[in-house]
């Protein structure tokens, strides 16, 4: 499977921006790649309290069905961060788009401290079934607490999405977790990262990353914008697995009830 990763520099609480550079990303995709990759809240980019109420949209809101167009058009799935309204509560939410709609969305479940008076947490962990593979989300910081990839691991997780919005001198902590993700959980991670100077002083500190199920580097970005295309082997997941189950053979599982959709979405709701 042929992905794509967009670490792209963005605007924050300029979603007009956003929004035409990661529609011509997805342009630019290569014909046979298919997914595209782009960073935490990218759409947006990150909001404040005092611009949230302004630039946050509802899932069906013009930008995100901008991108599903997109996405249809183009024959390509598309993970995605944005500010997501929902009646007036907003959430750092990330979506997994296909051509035939929104396969998946994730909000965040743990917030970063500058950003807890923006948004609320999430309240689940959730998997779908993409063309033959069980696919997970997560977001930025979620990375840092090995519950979060536990949860989708226990949800049958074999490709791990981190949309990523990682600053200096915190670069070096996601490539630690990232690959640590991996390798507990024996599953294939992307991790894209935005790049280039935010709002304030924030630098965003790039360093997108693919890891294979025995936690081993594969790729590692730089820190100046690229989109670059790479190709998963999921044959290394029967490789990681065929001795051993971390799954099988872990003592104490993490609670919460499990709901099984008839459309393949799954989910664990924090208790």
């Amino acid at each position: 499977m042929k992905v794509e990763f967009a670490q792209l520099s963005g605007r924050d609480s300029d979603t007009a921006h956003n929004l035409q550079r990661a529609l011509a990303a997805i342009n630019a995709c290569d014909p046979d790649t298919q997914l595209v990759v782009f960073p935490e809240t990218y759409l947006m980019g990150f909001p404040t309290v005092d611009t949230v109420a302004v630039v946050a949209e509802p899932v069906s809101g013009p930008t995100v069905q901008a991108v599903q167009d997109a996405a249809r058009a183009r024959n390509i799935a598309v993970a995605i961060g944005f500010a997501e309204n929902d009646e007036g509560r907003f959430y750092n939410t990330t979506l997994l788009i296909t051509p035939e709609g929104i396969a998946l969305r994730y909000r965040k479940t743990h917030l970063w401290p500058s950003e807890r008076n923006v948004f609320l947490p999430g309240d689940r962990y959730a998997t779908c079934e993409w063309n033959g593979v069980r696919v997970g989300l997560l977001i930025c910081y979620d990375i840092e607490f090995p519950e979060t990839a536990r949860a989708l691991a226990q949800l049958g997780v074999d490709l791990l999405i981190v949309t990523n919005g990682n600053m200096d001198p915190y670069g070096p902590v996601h490539r630690t977790a990232i690959m640590a993700r991996a390798q507990e959980n024996q599953t294939l991670a992307i991790m894209v990262n935005r790049v280039e100077a935010g709002t304030g002083s924030l630098v965003f500190a790039g360093g997108s990353a693919l890891v294979n199920p025995f936690g081993t580097l594969l790729h590692e970005a730089g820190r100046e914008e690229s989109q670059f295309s790479l190709e998963l082997d999921f044959s290394q997941l029967q490789a990681a697995r065929q001795d051993y189950r971390y799954l099988d053979d872990q003592r104490i599982r993490l609670p919460g009830d499990v709901i099984e959709h008839a459309n393949g979405l799954r989910e664990l709701l924090i208790p």
